[in-house]
């Protein structure tokens, strides 16, 4: 009996060595694991000591039953060699096999996710990788981590479409994909995330419409989709989200009106839906059911019709913006809407009028009311911010001009009463008082003219004198002295209008954005100013002009802020905001444009090949020279006198992900044929940077024949990939190396083009014609008589239709008439140039432009493809309306001399 018992005691002995020792070997592989990581990432021995236990002694190690359970390397810092290799070396993660939180934020891994990533880490309920320098697309593997409820990977460079996998984590309570470079669409398989709470895709470039099925995350409190390309309009199913407490959808592409449906978001506090495409009128019943929105913004977008009396009803907002849009009739009673302290409204940019129906009372109130028209006294509180300026008020600076006031009430059958019956909002002045100011005025226009003058004629002989100065010096290397800045005027302020022109940023923010403007985020030095890369609080990119107010730069942001005051299109590159408060410089902050400007983007280094260079296909080539066109087009033939862009060059062309077409460098945008302050200044910085050119170099550019030789350039440039010849720094280079390859461009021989098309360019025989066409157009635009060049919706019109440039033939899907086109190409888009008094007599007060004579300046009509029955009374039709096919241009010569 002693002897089993004995043989018991032994064998349970045994069992327990064994049970502790595979504890302990666990325990070791673990520390092992430990130590791996802290060398692989270079963690510094004060927080990660070697001689002491991981579980009790290192930050940022949690540990269960001896287990680790949690990883946090947020606030540590590398050692010194550490920093020199950073790198996301985290393989010794995978022995970990309880590992349930691994937060990293902040803390930099560059490099992609490695793909087992997911496959080892099935334990994860928690990762957070925000901030640490990941590149690479999202693993598939992740959605084998079934048990994740918290994903954070925001505020890295991610690129590629948010992988499938991870609508399978159907545990998932957080998502936040925010601020990185992904693509694509939202698919309707994101409703398998039942248990969503907190989504965040914002500052993304994802497109397409918003799915349906969004309506099924019932548990969903936060959707944040802010500043990607999504439109279409927003789901009614967007009220089914009951629980939503925050909805941002601003900065996207939406259309269409609201849904009453949204209404079931009785919950919601936040809501952001401003700078999108958004109209019609807003629903009272959407309203009246959001009586828990205490953040409400509508700000730039295109809602009209009254402004609803039913806002008054949300008992808690804080805060309302609703500038920039089209609301018009009187405002409601303001004071009650003010029911606590601290509010902040903005009704600015709208199309109010009439009185204000009482006074504004209340402690800490913020109210902008400029730029509309609202008549009568200005409302006067002692406790309110209030913001008044370019409306219609009595008695008040800074105020529209009677004029403006009296055409906008008339217009809607209005009585205007701008208290005293003078063309002025001034306060009354007595008969004596106005003999007196009569006499000065004409005292002040006399001396001031003479001093005009005298200025102009200073100022004309300093120029000429410089002008001969450097020319003697040869390549004009003069000594010319800088301008300091006590010997010049201060800049003009910015009229108080443009406070409408997106968002007021302090200089502070624009520090912070661009690192204190370090040459790190330095893009390039433009002629206007320099050009940096920024990042706003919210983490949107954005592309920052910093201007200094030397002595040719002083105007020209008001001149450009102006531009975007008057112009409005899809084809001009956004204005985000502007910061004009610092008195040495002025701040633009425009949209970035994640694919840059032609001139980089046509060439990209490719990850096919090694040290290989993928180049833009034809289509898109073609598709960044018609959007450049349409960009030029509007600004030629929707403006009266028109629009010059005078700086049309690969750099000006612009490109968002989708390589649509957004033109910049707008600080050189001036009226056609206006001797303009603004062309005075140009002139001047020319002959300074460009002695070689002489003083009337300036003058050609400031036509709309310019801007088309210049684009003539371009598309030549997109045809042969030599870019260079669209700078405006080279043109001697460019003028040798046309007059060498523009013989290549025949009508006759559309073979011959081949030998110039550029060589990394895949041109089967198809694509061959539709070549040769727009090489025609370019030849075209180029011709060194501006009253020969074509006119931009011409030129439109052939990118949009090239193969009637060059078929003999035009053939009519319905009426089977056939009919050659190539007399009216010869009148329309050639033979006519030279008799421009049409044209210009279309456009008053400015020089005869390069036009068709006799013919209508109507836009573009029809569309390509659409064929259609044609009777004879088509021949009436002017030859705009007909697309003609070319002749080359000598042959056109040929027939003016005959």
């Amino acid at each position: 009996m002693d002897f089993h018992i004995k043989v018991a005691f032994f064998c349970s002995l045994l069992l327990n060595l064994i049970l502790t020792e595979q504890v302990l070997g666990s325990l070791n592989s673990e520390r092992w694991a430990l130590l791996e990581l802290r060398a692989s990432l270079g963690i510094r021995a004060r927080n990660w000591p070697k001689k002491v236990e991981p579980c009790l002694n290192w930050t940022g190690i949690h540990c269960q039953d001896g287990r680790v359970i949690g990883i946090n390397l947020s606030g540590l810092r590398r050692t010194r060699i550490g920093q020199q290799n950073p790198r996301f070396a985290i393989d010794s993660l995978s022995n970990l096999t309880s590992l349930s939180s691994f937060n990293a934020s902040g803390f930099p891994l560059p490099g992609p996710i490695p793909l087992w990533f997911g496959q080892r880490l099935v334990s994860l309920q928690v990762l957070d990788l925000r901030s640490c320098s990941i590149y690479g697309s999202i693993p598939e593997s992740f959605g084998t981590m079934v048990r994740l409820k918290s994903l954070y990977l925001s505020d890295n460079t991610i690129t590629g479409i948010i992988p499938a996998a991870l609508w399978n984590l159907h545990s998932l309570s957080v998502l936040d994909l925010s601020r990185n470079l992904l693509t694509g669409s939202i698919p309707s398989a994101i409703s398998a995330l039942g248990n969503l709470a907190s989504l965040d895709l914002s500052s993304n470039f994802l497109f397409a419409e918003i799915p349906v099925e969004f309506g099924l995350l019932s548990s969903l409190r936060f959707l944040r989709l802010r500043n990607n390309s999504f439109s279409g309009a927003i789901p009614a199913q967007l009220g089914n989200l009951s629980k939503l407490v925050e909805l941002d959808l601003g900065y996207n592409f939406f259309s269409g009106s609201l849904s009453e449906d949204l209404g079931g978001l009785k919950i919601l506090q936040k809501m952001f839906i401003g700078n999108n495409e958004l109209g019609g009128s807003l629903p009272a019943r959407l309203l009246s059911d959001l009586n828990s929105v205490e953040y409400f913004v509508l700000k730039n977008n295109q809602f009209d019709g009254k402004f609803p009396d039913v806002l008054r009803s949300m008992p808690h907002l804080l805060f309302l913006d609703v500038s920039g849009n089209n609301f018009t009739d009187a405002l409601p009673n303001l004071s009650s809407f003010f029911n606590d302290s601290g509010v902040i409204f903005n009704f600015s940019n709208n199309l109010f009028y009439g009185n204000l129906s009482s006074g504004i009372s209340g402690q800490n109130i913020s109210l902008d009311l400029s730029s509309n028209f609202l008549e009568g006294l200005a409302p006067t509180s002692t406790h309110s911010n209030i913001t008044l300026s370019a409306n219609c008020f009595q008695r008040l600076q800074d105020q529209r001009s009677v004029k403006d006031c009296r055409n906008f009430y008339a217009e809607r059958g209005l009585l205007f009463n701008d208290g005293n019956s003078h063309d002025s909002l001034e306060p009354p002045i007595s008969e004596p008082s106005k003999k007196k100011k009569k006499l000065t005025y004409i005292l002040v226009g006399i001396f001031g003219g003479l001093g005009c003058i005298l200025v102009l004629g200073l100022g004309l002989a300093y120029m000429l004198k410089m002008y001969a100065k450097r020319r003697s010096n040869g390549r004009g290397m003069a000594d010319v002295k800088t301008v300091s800045r006590e010997d010049s005027t201060p800049p003009p302020k910015p009229p108080l209008h443009f406070s409408g022109l997106g968002e007021a940023f302090t200089y502070e923010q624009m520090l912070c954005a661009t690192n204190n403007f370090s040459d790190m985020n330095l893009i390039k030095q433009g002629h206007s100013g320099d050009i940096f890369r920024g990042t706003l609080e919210a983490g949107n990119l954005v592309v920052i002009k910093r201007i200094g107010l030397q002595l040719l730069k002083k105007e020209t942001f008001i001149l450009e802020l102006d531009l975007f005051n008057k112009v409005r299109h899809p084809r001009l590159v956004p204005l985000i905001g502007r910061c004009l408060e610092h008195e040495n410089e002025k701040i633009l902050v425009y949209k970035y444009m994640p694919n840059g400007d032609l001139s980089n983007s046509l060439y990209k280094v490719s990850d096919l090949e090694d040290d290989g260079l993928q180049s833009l296909d034809w289509i898109t080539r073609l598709k960044i020279a018609i959007g450049a066109a349409e960009a030029l087009s509007y600004l030629h033939h929707e403006y009266n006198p028109p629009l010059v862009h005078r700086d049309i060059q690969a750099s000006s062309i612009l490109l968002d992900d989708k390589y649509e077409v957004r033109l910049g460098s707008l600080s050189e945008v001036c009226a056609q044929g206006a001797d303009n302050n603004q062309n005075m200044i140009a002139r001047m910085r020319q002959m300074l940077q460009n002695p070689g050119k002489g003083p009337s170099s300036g003058l050609s550019s400031a036509s709309c024949a310019y801007d088309v030789y210049c684009f003539g350039k371009v598309l030549l440039g997109l045809i042969t990939g030599k870019l260079g010849i669209c700078n405006s720094d080279n043109e001697a280079s460019t003028d040798e190396w046309l007059e060498n390859n523009l013989s290549y461009i025949s009508k006759y021989e559309k073979e011959l083009v081949s030998k110039i098309i550029d060589q990394s360019l895949m041109v089967d025989d198809d694509l061959l014609e539709e070549v040769w066409a727009i090489a025609i157009v370019a030849k075209s635009c180029l011709n060194s008589k501006p009253s020969r060049r074509p006119l931009m919706r011409h030129v439109l019109r052939a990118l949009e239709n090239p193969f009637k440039v060059v078929r003999e033939d035009s053939f009519s899907s319905g009426g089977l008439r056939t009919t050659s086109s190539k007399k009216y190409w010869n009148v329309a888009f050639f033979g006519s140039w030279h008799r421009s008094s049409s044209d210009s007599a279309s456009f008053p007060g400015q020089t005869r432009r390069e036009g068709i004579s006799g013919l209508k300046q109507t836009g573009r009509v029809g569309s390509h493809g659409s064929g259609g029955n044609e009777n004879s009374s088509s021949h009436k039709k002017s030859s705009s309306e007909i697309f003609p096919e070319p002749v080359d241009i000598q042959d056109v010569e040929k027939q003016e001399e005959d």
